[in-house]
Parts: structure tokens; sequence; C-alpha cells
């Protein structure tokens, strides 16, 4: 029995696909009757025809994988692709450099712990690149006895 036109109504009427269009096996009869697009509604709503299911690509994998990306795994040279400059750009790196040190700089001036020509120094030399880190500028300044060890 050809059911083609009752199928490709009711693709149009479920507003899926030709190939979505599932019709009961037991029911084909009744289908088969159905001519106009009323009958097929009627169908739809009987239950002798129906929309199987999508069909799509599980994202299961893709999620675990950049569950583990966010852990820092699979971030090795052989997943790379642009040099160290293009994946964190030079002056960002920079800027999250300076912007603490430079605010621990003015912390310790303000609350007294460093004269103000002290802080001139350390503040030029941050900005020519002797700090790495906070740390490090915390270092000089004990070492070189601007800043009280504290116990």
């Amino acid at each position: 029995m050809d059911l083609k036109n009752q199928k490709r109504m009711a693709a149009d009427i479920l507003g899926c696909g030709f190939s979505r269009v599932w019709i009961d096996p037991n029911r084909i009869d009744d289908v088969a009757d159905a001519i106009t697009r009323a009958d097929i509604r009627k169908a739809i709503d009987s239950g002798s025809i129906r929309a199987k299911p999508e069909k799509g690509v599980s994202r299961g994998r893709a999620r675990y994988k950049l569950a583990q990306r966010a852990k820092g795994r699979r971030r090795g040279q052989g997943s790379r692709k642009g040099a160290a400059g293009a994946r964190t750009p030079t002056k960002k790196r920079w800027i999250q450099t300076i912007r603490p040190i430079r605010a621990t700089l003015r912390e310790l001036k303000e609350e007294g712990k460093i004269s103000r020509s002290t802080y001139r120094l350390f503040y030029r030399k941050a900005k020519g690149g002797m700090f790495r880190s906070k740390r490090q500028l915390l270092l000089h300044l004990r070492t070189q006895g601007h800043l009280k060890e504290e116990i």
C-alpha cells in the first residue's frame, strides 16, 4: 500500500521531515483511507501517525573534554596552536603583573611602611620590569632594608 501522500501531508502538519513520520503498522488501513489534511490530523490525534524523536549528536564526550580542560588537562605542547603571546597577549600578561605590584606599593606608602622616595624608586623599577611578582617586590624591599621583617 502506497502511503507516500499521507506521509508527506503528515510531515507538513507535524512540522518535521518525511523520514521522521511514523505510521502505526496495525492501523495502516485507517491511514490509507485518510485522504484530506483533516483526516491526517485526526489520525495524528488518535495516535496512528506520530513524529519519531529527533536524532542528534551527543554532547557528552564534549562536556567531559571541557571539564578536563577546566581542570588544566589537555593543554600540553601538542594541543597548542599559536605562540605564547597569541594565547595570552603580552600586554594582558603585563597588566596582570604590574597592577598588584603598584597596588602593593601604594598600600605600603599609605600605611607609612615606606617613604615617598622609596615608593618612587621602586615604582620606577617596577615600571622597568624588575619584579616578576608582588612577592618578589616585597623580597627586594626587605633585603634592601626598606621594609621591616614581620614576625
